[in-house]
């Protein structure tokens, strides 16, 4: 079941990313060391590394009910970060945040989470996962507050990490309701 391409919050708008957004994305966090440390997805070193991922979240969103959302401002229309869905199987999907050095400490990522956690249910997810940095706090706080319950660590790639720094990640995983069939 496809779901909403454009989502509002109180103070977001989430909405699957275009082909004109490529130079926005870059400039505003893909390109960023700081905000790209403890990433999954190597920094973006280039524009074409940003239309690389507009290409794949377009194929996400074919094969699956959602895919990568970007978020924005949702009074003036800033781009802020990014969010979304990966499917490994119909029912169970993995989310994670990005978001702006200038949009940290807003509670842009709560409210962006908590946005993704509806959209997993209206998708029909059984299992929602998240992989944290063991040295993110702020990412971890986001996902506790947001009902994600750690559940060990284990290895990670985190390609943007010197190689002396930890790879060690936390998993996170909510289990949820499935939502009435309409």
């Amino acid at each position: 079941m496809k779901v909403l391409e454009r989502i509002e919050t109180q103070r977001l708008v989430l909405r699957r990313p275009r082909p004109a957004d490529a130079e926005a994305i870059f400039d505003r966090y893909a390109s960023d060391p700081e905000v790209t440390r403890f990433l999954a997805w190597p920094r973006h070193e280039n524009v074409a590394a940003t239309r690389a991922f507009l290409a794949f979240s377009d194929a996400e969103w074919q094969r699956w009910p959602a895919g990568p959302y970007l978020v924005e401002d949702r009074e003036d229309g800033r781009l802020l970060g990014s969010t979304g869905l990966a499917f490994e199987t119909p029912d169970r999907a993995s989310t994670g945040y990005v978001f702006a050095k200038d949009a940290w400490g807003k509670g842009y990522a709560t409210e962006a989470l908590v946005a993704m956690v509806g959209v997993a249910r209206d998708a029909g997810v059984a299992r929602l996962c998240a992989f944290c940095h063991v040295d993110h706090a702020a990412s971890r706080r986001v996902l506790e507050k947001c009902g994600f319950r750690r559940e060990g660590s284990t290895p990670f790639e985190f390609p943007n990490l010197p190689p002396d720094a930890s790879r060690d990640a936390y998993r996170y995983a909510r289990v949820l309701d499935r939502a009435p069939a309409p």
